[in-house]
């Protein structure tokens, strides 16, 4: 059933699929309409584990929210957020002041219409090839207090940017941040030289929507997040990262081409 609250909000078209509907949609939400739910049902269609990958990932989210918050940290910048719903960072956190953020107008203005007049929480543009620029930012400032010993979330946004791209995001959020932050992020990796046609066709999608979607080696994406350091526990498979039993990702789940995510709190010392 489609969200009524959601098609008050001026700008959303609920007639166009939207990739933060769509992601709520596999998140298992509400803020969607029905040609959100077309467009993931083909993603499905085409590689059947993405809704369990993607589910998994807002796990270790939250999982890695937890985990900051009890290391001391009280302010989270998190970058291409999505719409922030009832399972995002801000409901882990729900003392910290939360920075989420996004490059596409209607996302952002229906997650300022989600947070409501939450004080801790505000929803601003960014493009995080740009991120530097962001940061410093005077009403960015004044949201975090000054307050530059932050943790970051970049949660499943590498395979859309280039490599050039990656390591600028990466350094920028280095140069910014105050000894001591961190710095959660996701990587999704596959068997090299591995393909099928289903797997052509989802990347394809992407693609056509004008994205870059590019896999790297999980040593690629380590040396992209340079100057950073895995922290302790180092790099882990979601699996791993969430506490989840060995059998919990199948040879399906992996669709041919070897599929893995890895999960890794990063710092600066």
């Amino acid at each position: 059933m489609d969200n009524p609250e959601l098609a008050r909000i001026p700008g959303v078209n609920p007639h166009v699929p939207d990739a933060a509907r769509i992601y709520d949609y596999t998140l298992g939400g509400t803020h969607h309409f029905e040609v959100d739910r077309q467009a993931a049902e083909f993603m499905f269609s085409l590689v059947p584990s993405t809704r369990k990958w993607l589910r998994m990932l807002r796990g270790c989210l939250r999982t890695a929210a937890q985990r900051l918050s009890s290391d001391g940290f009280h302010h989270w910048v998190d970058f291409a957020s999505g719409l922030p719903t009832s399972d995002h960072v801000h409901s882990v956190l729900p003392q910290a002041k939360v920075l989420y953020s996004d490059i596409n107008p209607l996302t952002i203005a229906t997650g300022k219409h989600l947070l409501g007049d939450n004080p801790r929480t505000r929803y601003m543009e960014c493009d995080i090839r740009s991120a530097g620029d962001f940061l410093r930012r005077p009403d960015v400032q004044t949201f975090l207090d000054g307050e530059r010993r932050v943790a970051f979330g970049a949660n499943g946004i590498t395979v859309f940017l280039s490599s050039e791209e990656n390591r600028k995001f990466f350094r920028d959020l280095y140069d910014w941040a105050a000894p001591g932050s961190k710095l959660f992020a996701t990587f999704e990796t596959k068997a090299p030289g591995l393909s099928t046609p289903k797997w052509e066709q989802f990347v394809g999608m992407f693609q056509k929507m004008g994205e870059s979607f590019q896999l790297y080696s999980l040593r690629e994406y380590l040396d992209l997040c340079g100057p950073w350091t895995p922290g302790p526990g180092g790099v882990m498979t979601v699996r791993e990262f969430l506490g989840l039993p060995v059998g919990h990702i199948t040879e399906e789940d992996r669709e041919g081409v070897g599929i893995e995510f890895y999960a890794v709190i990063l710092e600066k010392r």
